[in-house]
């Protein structure tokens, strides 16, 4: 369970209704292989020991008692297993069975927890054979023991404090009020659930909606297990659906209709990080639910589940699409407002031919389009200096004519060399003088002729430069309105190929592509042999790197080597381990020593959950000392 990662399983078993000494058997198989891929809860279906569908035979004497006896064997089964283990049955209590689950815990029966909600539809009438569940949990005596019985039971590690949990049964899941409400709401971060749903054109979808939704609004882990194969199919037939979800996504889940065993590990430590951020988290001020101690040993989780080398970008291509699509428009609509408000005549953008820069000229040409300003009032700059390729002038030139803009170039390489005289520097020393001293003088032209034309400077730059602060202060650090601000490069590229992809314009369209495929650079000292000399990601680090370092240590406070962790899984086979900490120290290095650089950042749209701006986004002395997080990468062997 280090860094929070917890394994569970979610399993299927295939059953035989009534069998309840072959379906003990079947149960105590996957077990077994549940502990074997070192699974530390497993969830079993809704009245498995059984079968969901035994009907009037649950008023049977003879299976109720044997029930009992499969309980014992099935929890002395667990007696050497380091793991939580969830299974469902009838309970027979002094003349009323009750429809439970049960959690087991090295050979203790912790706690029976019992259905509230029964339900009257799908394969039989619940209350025909169950009473609900008391309102609130007691204590009963069974083999001797007093043992919990009732609903909203808590289940609470002896050796982690933050892994608490809570289990309930089949369509409880989409109650009004579900029992995983009160639990989460006194702590638990997994929730469990043995159930029994059938399988009906739609069902798949609508319970991992529901699930999403559900985990979502409660900012929980939850592992879904449903009746399978094997269940009676008089009227109908158990699809043994089984999920694995956290916050919002599902994280593994199995072929619908085929038994099986599902494996995948919950972050508790990034559900406690997300509630502690999210104000509508109702944490109860009461403590009245029971807790219950169970013991699993603490090791180290391997990982399986998926973790995406681009956690800003959707995998999925529609969704992507329709990422882009919002990110453009809430971009433009924020630079709308601005020039509306400030009745600017014109908006000035200084052109490279570089991703930002044309990014930015797209975003105010879709604002122009929506104010019905005539593009021409787009003042596109391009002011080519000692660093600047004939490739990129070319694509900067080519992109503002295309878009409607007005074109005009401003060669600066001869004020640069007056100050340097000013300032008696020697323009054959290709210092971080000799580049800064280019950045602030595009800015200075840049905010001089925005004072000329009545207009607005476009800040270009995006939300990975200034995370590392890969920016000339009061350079191109500083603009009017900085429509970049909150757009990690990782995205800016899908951003600029959306445009591409939906431009009508076949010409504009090649450009784009070729800014696609041209190095990042801030070309700031002389090419060799006509081509870039100068690019970023050789001297800072591969963007795509940075970002997801961005993303874990910003969006949810991840310790450094617990984002180390993950990527080695995320960009395994992409970067060695000495590489990926290499670039993780530089990161952390340079986002402290940074932030005075983005605690006087200009106004700029928020468009997603990571954001730099000073203006609550972010709020970060500037002197922060990072020794704490280096000192934990140190660590790492």
């Amino acid at each position: 369970m280090k860094h929070g990662f917890v394994k569970v399983a979610a399993a299927a078993p295939n059953i035989k209704v009534a069998d309840v000494e072959y379906n003990t058997e079947q149960i105590c198989n996957l077990i077994k292989k549940a502990e074997d891929n070192k699974a530390k809860i497993v969830v079993l279906p809704e009245l498995c020991l059984t079968g969901y569908t035994c009907q009037d035979l649950f008023q049977q004497e003879i299976l109720l008692q044997q029930v009992k006896k499969a309980l014992l064997k099935v929890a002395d089964f667990t007696k050497e297993k380091d793991m939580l283990v969830f299974v469902g049955l009838p309970f027979e209590l002094e003349g009323n069975v009750y429809n439970a689950t049960v959690a087991l815990n090295r050979g203790n029966i912790l706690g029976i927890v019992t259905k509230t909600f029964l339900s009257n539809v799908g394969a039989g009438d619940e209350f025909r054979y169950f009473t609900p569940g008391p309102t609130c949990a007691q204590n009963i005596t069974f083999e001797g023991r007093e043992i919990p019985f009732g609903p909203k039971l808590l289940f609470q590690a002896d050796t982690i404090e933050q892994l608490l949990v809570s289990a309930e049964l089949g369509d409880e899941l989409f109650a009004p009020v579900s029992p995983a409400v009160d639990c989460t709401a006194q702590g638990a971060r997994i929730v469990v659930n043995s159930a029994a749903s059938v399988g009906i054109v739609g069902m798949d979808a609508y319970r991992k909606e529901g699930l999403k939704a559900l985990t979502s609004r409660l900012v929980c882990g939850y592992v879904y297990a449903n009746a399978g194969y094997g269940e009676s199919t008089t009227d109908c037939v158990f699809d043994g659906q089984c999920l694995i979800a956290e916050n919002g996504k599902i994280l593994k889940e199995n072929n619908p209709y085929e038994n099986e065993i599902i494996f995948s590990e919950i972050d508790i430590s990034r559900i406690g990080s997300e509630r502690n951020k999210n104000h509508l988290f109702y944490v109860s001020k009461e403590r009245n639910l029971p807790r219950i101690l169970f013991h699993i040993e603490k090791e180290k989780t391997y990982l399986t589940r998926n973790i995406s080398k681009n956690p800003f970008v959707p995998d999925d291509k529609e969704e992507r699409r329709k990422r882009c699509e919002e990110i453009f428009m809430i971009q433009a609509l924020g630079l709308k407002k601005r020039l509306e408000h400030t009745q600017a005549k014109t908006a000035v953008v200084g052109i490279s031919g570089g991703l930002d820069s044309t990014l930015a000229l797209l975003v105010t040409a879709k604002a122009f389009e929506m104010l019905g300003k005539d593009k021409k009032d787009i003042l596109a700059i391009t002011m080519p200096c000692f660093g600047t390729t004939d490739r990129t002038y070319q694509n900067a030139c080519k992109m503002s004519l295309c878009v409607g803009a007005q074109l005009r170039e401003i060669r600066i390489a001869d004020a640069v060399n007056i100050h340097f005289k000013d300032i008696e520097h020697d323009p054959n020393v290709l210092d971080v003088t000799y580049e800064n001293a280019q950045a602030r003088e595009r800015t200075q032209v840049l905010m001089d002729v925005a004072n000329e034309y009545n207009g607005m400077v476009i800040g270009t730059g995006d939300l990975s430069e200034l995370a590392l602060g890969w920016a000339t202060f009061n350079g191109d650090h500083m603009s009017m309105y900085g429509v970049n601000a909150s757009v990690p490069k990782t995205l800016i590229r899908h951003l600029v190929q959306y445009a591409a992809d939906t431009s009508i314009d076949e010409e504009l369209k090649q450009v784009l592509e070729d800014v696609l495929s041209t190095p990042v650079s801030p070309e700031l000292l002389p090419p060799k042999d006509g081509t870039i000399a100068q690019k970023t990601e050789d001297l800072v680090g591969p963007y795509e790197l940075h970002d997801f370092f961005m993303y874990y240590l910003l969006r949810f406070g991840y310790a450094p080597s617990k984002v180390f962790r993950i990527a080695k899984v995320a960009f395994e086979g992409n970067y060695d381990d000495q590489t990926i900490l290499k670039w993780l120290k530089t990161f952390c290095r340079r986002f402290f020593s940074q932030q005075f650089k983005r605690s006087c950042l200009p106004d700029g749209p928020k468009v997603g959950t990571v954001g730099i701006s000073p203006r609550g986004a972010l709020m970060m002395p500037s002197d922060a000392c990072v020794s704490l997080w280096l000192k934990d990468l140190e660590q790492i062997k």
